[in-house]
């Protein structure tokens, strides 16, 4: 039985019409958007670089264009760690260590539970690779526009996160 629309995530008021891809899913025909029923997983890395933290020019939807953090979905049984280490390298040819969680972000009327990781850049070079188009370091004090509003708490809880460990 194919979804429809209204069965989903609200992601467009107007409810477009479904198209069935591979693994069971849907993408929607006015944006392209992948359309999960259930919640899925996704990563995303914090990565510390240069005196700043990397970035990466959205060459897909949603948010072409804008910048965000190196992140993508989780396989099904696949380790959320091991997931952020096989992203990063596919979208910004950095080989990472994981090193401590920030958080865990949702938002209302999203299908997407993302697990937000600090990780160190272990080796690699930063570039631009898959479903990017421009890889840079920018210090937090002069950061792009962020694609999803999310994203701006996650580089607050980081930043919090830092602060509290250096007073331990």
């Amino acid at each position: 039985m194919t979804p429809r629309s209204e069965d989903m995530q609200p992601h467009h008021p107007e409810l477009p019409p479904l198209t069935p891809i591979r693994g069971g899913h849907h993408r929607c025909t006015k944006c392209d958007r992948v359309i999960y029923s259930d919640p899925k997983v996704a990563v995303a890395a914090i990565i510390p670089m240069d005196g700043g933290i990397v970035l990466l020019k959205r060459a897909i939807e949603p948010q072409l264009g804008k910048w965000s953090f190196p992140s993508g979905y989780v396989d099904r049984g696949e380790k959320l760690e091991k997931a952020l280490e096989r992203e990063v390298l596919e979208e910004c040819g950095l080989a990472v260590d994981v090193v401590r969680l920030v958080g865990v972000y949702s938002d209302e009327g999203q299908a997407v539970v993302l697990v937000v990781y600090h990780a160190d850049v272990v080796s690699g070079k930063l570039m631009a690779a898959d479903e990017t188009s421009d890889a840079r370091v920018f210090r937090v004090d002069a950061m792009p526009e962020l694609a999803f509003e999310h994203d701006d708490r996650i580089v607050r809880d980081w930043l919090e996160g830092l602060e509290m460990r250096k007073l331990d």
